[in-house]
């Protein structure tokens, strides 16, 4: 008899678990809640762009700076842009083997 008033107790209390869990999740779904998830959402990627946005305005604005300041001084810019490994003469990506055309001192 004890046994069946435990087992009685367990499956009530499973039962309320159960049954509560079911709400929530239907709850979550319905159309209200999925609204102001999706505006919710679409204010988070709203401001990652915002953010992104900012960040090349102030690179953009850094490196400007940077050109300014070169060019006030009189400082040739071409090492800076031309340098790197797809510049690089010695290096064969853009020709030789493949019978590309070769960049010469006097291209610019």
């Amino acid at each position: 008899m004890i046994r069946r008033v435990f087992w009685l107790g367990v499956g009530i209390a499973v039962g309320a678990v159960v049954a509560r869990q079911v709400s929530r999740t239907v709850q979550a779904y319905s159309p209200a809640n999925l609204a102001g998830s999706a505006r919710n959402s679409a204010a988070g990627v709203w401001d990652s762009v915002r953010d992104f946005v900012a960040d090349v305005r102030e690179g953009m604005a850094e490196k400007e700076a940077e050109i300014q300041a070169a060019f006030e001084s009189g400082e040739s810019l071409d090492d800076d842009l031309l340098g790197g490994p797809f510049y690089d003469d010695s290096d064969d990506f853009y020709g030789g083997a493949n019978g590309a055309r070769q960049r010469t001192p006097g291209d610019r």
